[in-house]
């Protein structure tokens, strides 16, 4: 069975976020990391080169394949802001919808600058999500 190329790891999330070359995505990560250390009250770990993870769940696929994986988390990515909600968006109806200028993957939702979107439904779809993940996986 493959093992997850994403795991979480010992680098320096702080390092990691002061190398964000883009003043304006540097200072969102900051925000982000606050954000997301208040909702989850854990401490930020770096998953893989690029994503910063808060907490995590032990996931068994019917297949067998097992991991670990972040609860919820973020990555500045060279086009968007990443922010990670693991179970999709389809429960947040209405908080996507007012959640200001965005796009949406599976659990990604894409943003160009945290000044697009309202930080307190934000901060509402994070806790919302974290609050799922942890009810269901621990």
């Amino acid at each position: 069975m493959s093992k997850n190329k994403t795991v979480a790891n010992d680098a320096s999330v702080d390092e990691f976020l002061s190398g964000v070359k883009d003043p304006i995505k540097r200072e969102d990560c900051f925000t982000l990391n606050a954000l997301m250390q208040k909702v989850t009250q854990h401490s930020p770990q770096m998953w893989g080169g690029s994503i910063v993870g808060y907490d995590s769940y032990h996931y068994v696929y019917d297949s067998g394949r097992a991991g670990d994986f972040m609860k919820v988390g973020f990555s500045p990515r060279a086009q968007n802001l990443t922010i990670y909600i693991m179970p999709g968006f389809e429960r947040y109806p209405e908080l996507m919808t007012s959640l200001g200028k965005h796009k949406v993957g599976k659990s990604c939702l894409y943003v160009k600058k945290l000044a697009d979107i309202d930080m307190e439904v934000l901060e509402a779809l994070v806790t919302e999500s974290y609050n799922y993940m942890t009810n269901k996986y621990g």
